[in-house]
């Protein structure tokens, strides 16, 4: 269903066990940014952790946890991920608090200087200093197969991107992609359908847009047409490794099989 907001409810019902899984997707990834502000999705990822108008900073995890339940979220080139899993009857709790996040995230400068320190620590963990840290998170494949689309930006972007914004880019980059008519609830697991978009339209119904949906990015990219090799070279890595990379059509288009 859809909302008059213009967010998109999936709702799936399995009483097979008393577990629910409440999902937010917001239509923003690595190839929705600024060129010269890479990372802001995935830091958003990070930032909006940080607490909101009535979950008080570092909150978050505790209230989850306290009531049986576990979280995490991720970052695409397409997408960002939160998601809750809760025994069923907190499935009330786990819809108030997505929509705390879409509502009334707190983004300050307190919250921004943490999760920068985060995310440099995190790319110095799972790039920097990992072996095959390039390949896993393709950073030093994506430039290669890319030369126009933004695919070829990282997801974890430019540290120095992230140093140089300013706490008024991050509040814009909310207020652009944060919406509404930009994002998918799904919801899944030991529900009630009835009582479920009762509390979804409770929760949900009445955020406004703060912004038009965004324009997809629509650019395309040359054939490759002939083999790229590229050598890379890693302190980490003892042991050669050979990786094949391809485009390949969207999930969306129809393609001949051969």
């Amino acid at each position: 269903m859809i909302l008059a907001n213009g967010l998109h409810v999936i709702l799936h019902q399995d009483n097979s066990a008393p577990v629910v899984t409440t999902g937010v997707m917001y239509h923003v990834g690595a190839k929705d940014e600024d060129p010269t502000r890479t990372g802001f999705a995935h830091f958003f990822e990070h930032l909006l952790f940080e607490g909101t108008k009535n979950i008080e900073r570092g909150k978050w995890f505790d209230i989850v946890s306290s009531n049986g339940g576990r979280n995490n979220a991720f970052t695409t080139q397409d997408k960002t991920y939160y998601y809750e899993v809760f025994p069923s009857n907190n499935l009330e709790l786990a819809l108030w608090m997505e929509s705390e996040r879409l509502l009334h995230p707190v983004i300050n400068q307190v919250g921004v200087d943490t999760q920068n320190e985060v995310v440099k620590e995190e790319k110095r963990q799972r790039i920097d200093n990992a072996p095959y840290g390039k390949i896993i998170y393709r950073t030093g494949v994506n430039p290669h197969l890319f030369k126009k689309h933004p695919y070829g930006q990282s997801v974890i972007g430019s540290m120095e991107h992230l140093d140089a914004a300013t706490l008024d880019e991050f509040i814009a980059f909310k207020k652009k992609f944060y919406n509404p008519n930009n994002a998918v609830l799904v919801v899944a697991g030991d529900i009630n359908i009835a009582q479920t978009k009762k509390w979804i339209e409770k929760y949900f119904g009445k955020i406004p847009n703060t912004a038009a949906k965004p324009k997809r990015v629509d650019i395309q990219e040359e054939p490759i047409k002939q083999t790229i090799k590229v050598t890379e070279y890693d302190a980490n890595i003892q042991i050669p490794m050979k990786l094949y990379a391809y485009r390949t059509p969207g999930m969306k288009e129809k393609m001949p099989m051969f």
